[in-house]
């Protein structure tokens, strides 16, 4: 909604963000805790006063980007989640190791990070418009490419044709998120910040939330053929090309002032966006240095037992996830350099695994403010914030890595076990960082410049590329080359890389939340709850203040002179 002095990217004169004059409130008006137009003034106030009708027109003028870029950003999530499950398990599929498909996702990453910054300056350049229909374009014609991926290719061919595709799905997404990203604070008072969090808040959770619907959706189609799959996730992507072609104002999200140019595209004038980027980028890798590839690569591979030596006559005969070479009557890995060691589980419940911790991330981040940071006092939230829920973040990836390490669950195979510890862990660790993403996503909305709003979420959202791919690089080696080789037919025991990627997530955390402690953001304190972990920087300047007072006070009874105190 639009308020009084509600931030606008447009060129003079000042206009709303769906175009047409900025809406002014009187000085007393404003929005409540929920976004509501106030109708009681303050005390002080004269009597409630006749709604403008005309008002209440430019105000749901206001909203209709915000719906339509939301929901855009949306359904293109979906088809953005199915994509990376597609890819990643067809591969799987043609026995492709994990670092050979973490090399097919490097361009999707790689293209982020320069995507980001060029989005950035585009978007305040050309407007959130241009930015959102371009982004669905590339995504459809990525898709497209995947159409001609051939079977009967050598791998070096499908991996540089298949990195080359995804190449586009990542300029896509980035392009594509910025929209989404950007919005919230277009619609946001300056002044609202608690609502600024809430609504950052819910499009963010939502957004993560369909793309582990995306995640199932790609496994599940994948099962009924790979033609299906990239075709149903196309017919998505085409649903939200009219609404974005016909529905927004091109001016959108542009600069006020001056269009940006390539010495302001790092803004590197704004310290606090500069060490939050930092920061983000350890975060991401903290996640993606296990989950994007290892996981699914763990989930999927057999137990090393059994695997060159145990007779069979059908894929029945073997232990789960192993298939029966006929030609040799032994049970063997169906992918050896995906390694051994792992559940062993069908792809459909791969994607349900992964898809359902998505969905978990996605809707603790939606509901932050008021089942996490609310109740404990921590909205709206400020670097010390942060650094806690960072520190938090280390806990569980660190205990996953002394159970495959240590535990007898891995130790013994026992499957249940196993399995449990990683149900455990990754519950945990989605909602710690969903908490941990919630926080940084109105972070970074709150310190950037409102006239440069698209150009600093670029360059810090490119901060999130870089980590993602340092995180799924990194994986791929971890995951394929540390642990003991078992033979050819099995490939490594993938234990214990599945537990060099969790130490490896545990430095990234630790990481980002030492970086994000030099942020200069300690006004708000900290609070837990009742407890107050920091008092804010006012309250503790009146506290000194109380103290001199005090001082003063008693060297006057006692006939001393109280010192002068220079200001």
């Amino acid at each position: 909604m639009v308020a009084q002095n509600a931030p606008t990217l447009d060129s003079a004169p000042e206009t709303d963000a769906g175009g047409g004059p900025a809406a002014k409130l009187p000085p007393e008006g404003g929005f409540d805790d929920e976004g509501l137009r106030s109708t009681t003034a303050t005390s002080d106030a004269s009597p409630t006063k006749p709604v403008d009708e005309s008002k209440m027109n430019l105000t749901s003028k206001a909203l209709r980007p915000f719906v339509i870029i939301s929901t855009s950003y949306l359904l293109f999530t979906v088809t953005d989640g199915a994509i990376r499950m597609i890819v990643l398990l067809h591969a799987y599929s043609k026995s492709f190791s994990a670092l050979e498909v973490a090399v097919m996702f490097t361009l999707y990453e790689l293209a982020g990070v320069f995507t980001n910054l060029l989005a950035g300056m585009a978007g305040a350049r050309w407007g959130i418009k241009c930015t959102l229909i371009s982004g669905l374009t590339l995504q459809l014609f990525s898709y497209g490419l995947l159409f001609a991926w051939d079977d009967g290719w050598d791998k070096s061919t499908s991996i540089v044709f298949v990195t080359v595709a995804q190449m586009f799905a990542g300029i896509a997404k980035d392009l594509t998120k910025l929209g989404g990203k950007t919005v919230t604070k277009l619609v946001t008072p300056e002044e609202q910040e608690t609502r600024l969090f809430r609504l950052v808040s819910l499009i963010t959770g939502w957004k993560n939330s369909l793309k582990g619907v995306g995640y199932f959706l790609g496994s599940a189609l994948l099962s009924v053929s790979y033609f299906t799959a990239l075709s149903v996730m196309m017919g998505l992507v085409a649903l939200a090309m009219p609404w974005a072609i016909f529905g927004l104002d091109g001016s959108l999200g542009t600069a006020k002032k001056k269009n940006a140019g390539w010495k302001e595209i790092f803004v590197l004038d704004n310290r606090n966006l500069n060490v939050l980027s930092l920061a983000r980028l350890f975060l991401f890798a903290s996640r993606d240095f296990w989950f994007e590839v290892p996981l699914p690569f763990f989930l999927r591979s057999p137990g090393c037992d059994g695997l060159g030596t145990d007779m069979c006559a059908s894929d029945a005969d073997c232990s789960r996830g192993a298939v029966c070479g006929l030609e040799e009557g032994y049970c063997t890995n169906g992918n050896a350099g995906g390694g051994c060691g792992g559940l062993g589980i069908d792809r459909v419940v791969v994607g349900a695994f992964l898809g359902g911790y998505i969905i978990l991330y996605g809707q603790v981040q939606s509901w932050t403010p008021q089942l996490v940071t609310g109740p404990l006092g921590q909205t709206p939230p400020n670097k010390l914030t942060e650094v806690l829920w960072g520190m938090l973040n280390c806990l569980p990836t660190l205990i996953m890595y002394f159970v495959m390490t240590f535990g007898s669950a891995f130790a013994n195979y026992d499957l249940p076990g196993m399995t449990g510890w990683l149900i455990s862990t990754i519950v945990f660790f989605a909602i710690i960082f969903a908490v941990n993403s919630s926080i940084h996503s109105f972070l970074v909305v709150n310190y950037a410049k409102t006239d440069k709003l698209a150009k600093s979420v670029g360059f810090y959202y490119m901060s999130n590329a870089m980590g993602r791919l340092m995180g799924t690089i990194g994986s791929g080696v971890l995951f394929t080359y540390v642990g003991d080789y078992v033979s050819d037919t099995a490939g490594y025991d993938n234990t214990a890389g599945m537990a060099a990627c969790f130490l490896a997530g545990t430095v990234s955390s630790l990481l980002a939340a030492v970086i994000t402690s030099w942020i200069d953001d300690d006004k708000g304190g900290l609070q837990c709850g009742p407890c107050v972990c920091r008092k804010p920087v006012e309250a503790e300047e009146e506290d000194d203040d109380d103290d001199d007072d005090d001082e003063v006070a008693d060297e006057e009874e006692k006939g001393v002179e109280a010192p002068v105190t220079m200001t």
